[in-house]
């Protein structure tokens, strides 16, 4: 196998390592976004069902109560990270398979007990549930996103969802705002003291970019045009976004290339968002990617420094050693950036 022209400015070639089958859910995600291989593709198909068979995502699914929560029922926040949430939103970045019935019965679940009604996503525990001054862009964007991707985007609830993201992205009229949650439009949150937060801004638009875009309105159009001018209004690699409560300095998760990711966010997953809006090419990511290329190891590899490990159902890797997850993400990204810029220089 060639080396592929996104490898270029890597120590090494890493594709053979994420295709090797050793973590087989890298390898049918790897297959999907990196050899663009479709999703009835057979190799594709074998791949998908092994990954669903196998740690972690057999780990996290055996974990899982018949009537489709972890942990314990009812508004499933907390605990983290080993509640229904929390799974759902991971078992999404693993590529679960979206049909299995589990996940079908996981997804039907999360809708019935965390909305707010007539509206996204809220913080719902215990005998806490799910209110409008609960719901924050991050955990809206998490688990609409994870939810759009186990097909249910033309679900009425996941719909009230995507509306209410829009309309606290744009201050839509009518569109509620609370001081202590989602404080206003532009992103704006009351735990970054009413500022725009970015991690929430990451989450909300790796959402609304999941929806293919023959299928946005221009509301959601709209709404990714403003988490992109966001995330790329300072240099991303910097991570200079806004920041509340006398804070100086960006906070250090940004620095810490990790997987999975919760509701704390990267530089990569910033880079992930711009891309998935199908902003690869915007020449403000530079300074991010060659920030990105510097971070590999000396055989083109990246190292989990953000592991959840103990803390999941199911431990994915070993803090600070090298992680094929962590590796995925970022030659998806350097992939979609090659991509991006070969396509602008043929146009």
């Amino acid at each position: 196998m060639d080396r592929p022209a996104w490898a270029e400015h890597l120590r090494g070639d890493p594709l053979p390592w994420l295709l090797d089958g050793e973590e087989v859910a890298v390898r049918h995600l790897a297959l999907r976004r990196l050899l663009d291989r479709p999703a009835g593709d057979p190799e594709v198909v074998d791949a998908s069902a092994a990954a669903m068979a196998a740690p972690p995502i057999s780990t996290i699914l055996e974990a899982q109560d018949p009537e489709g929560w972890w942990v314990k029922p009812g508004p499933s926040y907390g605990p983290k990270y080993r509640s229904t949430t929390w799974n759902l939103i991971f078992l999404d970045q693993m590529g679960a398979d979206g049909e299995d019935p589990r996940m079908r019965r996981a997804c039907e679940y999360v809708l019935a007990h965390d909305l707010v009604p007539g509206g996204g996503f809220g913080i719902g525990q215990g005998k806490t549930k799910p209110r409008a001054s609960l719901q924050l862009h991050c955990l809206n964007g998490n688990l609409l996103r994870s939810v759009i991707g186990f097909g249910w985007g033309d679900d009425p609830r996941v719909r009230g969802a995507i509306a209410w993201e829009t309309g606290a992205i744009l201050g839509t009229s009518g569109h509620h705002f609370y001081r202590g949650g989602t404080s206003g439009p532009g992103f704006a949150c009351g735990a970054n003291e009413g500022l725009p937060c970015a991690w929430g801004a990451i989450k909300a638009l790796r959402a609304l970019a999941r929806i293919p875009p023959a299928e946005r309105t221009p509301e959601v159009a709209d709404a990714v045009e403003a988490g992109v001018d966001l995330l790329l209004s300072v240099d991303p690699a910097t991570a200079r976004y806004p920041t509340g409560w006398g804070n100086t300095r960006p906070n250090g998760s940004w620095f810490k290339l990790g997987f999975p990711s919760g509701y704390v966010a990267d530089v990569l997953q910033a880079m992930e968002a711009v891309c998935e809006a199908g902003a690869a090419g915007d020449p403000r990511m530079a300074s991010a990617v060659e920030w990105l290329v510097a971070q590999q190891g000396p055989d083109g590899r990246y190292a989990n420094r953000y592991a959840y490990a103990g803390k999941m159902v199911a431990d994915i890797d070993a803090q600070g050693k090298p992680s094929r997850w962590v590796t995925l993400r970022a030659t998806a990204v350097l992939k979609a950036v090659r991509d991006a810029t070969a396509a602008a220089a043929v146009g």
